[in-house]
């Protein structure tokens, strides 16, 4: 047995499925990092450091906030590589790996397997292999689509050749549900734009209700199967639900306010597209600043739900949400199990739901406090000192991989910056999944029951 076989023997608990997902993570940021750091990636004058791996996180974690003008301060280089970093992101490099070795012949290892069927499927499935091609595929097609749509619409304002660049970027950061835009005022300028609004819409839904919803959409409307999985039909409901339901909120919390005297075209496109754009995406048509409380309060709860399992988005997702509503529900009526379409759901799954939501409720709110403790440094700006509800936004905005800010990003400090690097990465890869990670599997320990009291 050679050396490099023994190694790999030795290491080979070390690093268990989840840590590999989440190096992997960490590994393309650090690459990043160091890419846009470099002279050449800069557009006017030198990125520092911390502004490297801020936008580097942000990218690869399909945030979307940036402390930078992504069109200005970056290079033509430094963009190309802001658009790898949220592709690789969106899908994750073990996809990549995994698809290419797979069409390359050579076999795949069981912990890239569980990875991948973790990150994307809901239940292990032996089409596995051909399910990874169609996501790359689809992926592509999607994009490609999205961007000639878009270069058609743009070309209308600029050059064949900017059209073109500008439509690809922005078709890939929006079905990644990054946000990343080269205009300095995001989407502004097309508020009142069909076209680019329901392409944009389009992108950033298709991306958001994850590929094995659309595999199974796909082989539905071709005959391949006969009905969708509960999972793809809660998905489906949520996200149509939560689409209406939050632009029907955003319009009549603004109708006095923002949208006064806006047209009645102007308010209904801001109204859908924000609502879809505030789960995971972070493009926006409106100044976020000038909304009024209530309406910031949606997107906080818009942002906290995020997507769906295995897409491109983050937060809670809409399928975690859902069963909490379920099992709200089926408490009241005094029943103890979740039945959902005639099937019961696994008391394992509904745990890991309430953990999931509280961990992450734990985690927006520690790093809230994190940003405002900071903001009385005498680093900070002294109109950012008590600017809780920002702060709060900010975080939720990060942690769902949102991205959408109340204009508070640029002014941070250097710790506060790194406050959100945390809870990006820890939005991607999951609280839980992170804790859990590095942490030694212990056995548990039952004593004799005793009540306490609740609720």
């Amino acid at each position: 047995m050679d050396l490099l076989t023994r190694l790999k023997i030795l290491l080979s608990p070390l690093f268990t499925p989840t840590r590999i997902f989440i190096l992997s993570f960490a590994g393309v940021i650090l690459l990043g990092t160091l890419l846009l750091w470099l002279p050449f990636s800069a557009g006017k004058g030198q990125i520092t450091f911390i502004d490297a791996l801020f936008t580097s996180t942000s990218a690869v974690c399909v945030t979307g906030l940036a402390t930078i003008d992504m069109g200005r301060d970056l290079s033509f280089a430094g963009q190309i590589i802001s658009l790898i970093l949220f592709q690789i992101g969106g899908l994750g490099i073990i996809t990549f790996s995994v698809v290419f070795f797979g069409m390359m012949g050579r076999g795949i290892s069981f912990k890239e397997r569980e990875i991948v069927q973790s990150t994307f499927l809901h239940t292990p499935r032996r089409d596995f292999l051909p399910i990874m091609k169609w996501v790359l595929l689809s992926t592509f097609i999607i994009e490609g689509l999205g961007s000639l749509l878009l270069f058609i619409r743009f070309s209308l304002d600029l050059p064949a050749g900017h059209a073109l660049y500008q439509a690809i970027y922005h078709a890939v950061s929006a079905f990644n549900n990054c946000g990343y835009s080269l205009f300095s005022n995001s989407l502004m300028n097309y508020r009142d734009d069909w076209a680019v609004n329901l392409t944009i819409m389009g992108l950033i839904i298709l991306g958001g209700i994850g590929f094995i919803v659309q595999y199974e959409v796909a082989a539905l409307t071709r005959g391949r199967i006969k009905k969708l999985s509960i999972h793809s039909r809660i998905v489906l409901i949520m996200t149509g639900i939560l689409i209406v339901g939050g632009a029907a909120c955003f319009y009549l919390f603004e109708m006095n306010s923002l949208f006064r005297e806006a047209s009645f075209q102007t308010s209904f496109l801001a109204s859908f597209f924000h609502s879809v754009s505030a789960r995971t995406s972070g493009f926006n048509t409106v100044d976020i600043g000038q909304l009024t409380n209530a309406t910031i309060l949606i997107l906080i709860i818009l942002m906290f739900i995020g997507a769906s399992p295995g897409s491109t988005g983050g937060g809670i997702k809409t399928t975690s949400f859902a069963l909490l509503i379920f099992m709200i529900w089926n408490r009241i009526k005094g029943q103890d199990e979740v039945n959902i379409f005639n099937r019961t759901i696994p008391k394992e799954i509904l745990n890991r739901t309430i953990s999931i939501t509280i961990a992450s409720a734990f985690s927006v709110c520690l790093i809230t406090s994190i940003l405002l403790l900071l903001a009385g440094s005498a680093e900070a700006p002294l109109q950012s000192r008590h600017f809780f509800v920002e702060y709060l936004f900010e975080t939720v905005s990060a942690f769902g991989t949102v991205g959408l800010s109340m204009g508070i990003t640029a002014n941070m400090n250097d710790l506060q910056k790194l406050a959100i690097i945390l809870i990006m990465f820890a939005g991607r890869v999951g609280p839980l999944t992170l804790a859990f990670a590095w942490s030694a599997p212990k056995k548990g320990i039952t004593y004799a029951e005793e009540q306490v009291m609740v609720g």
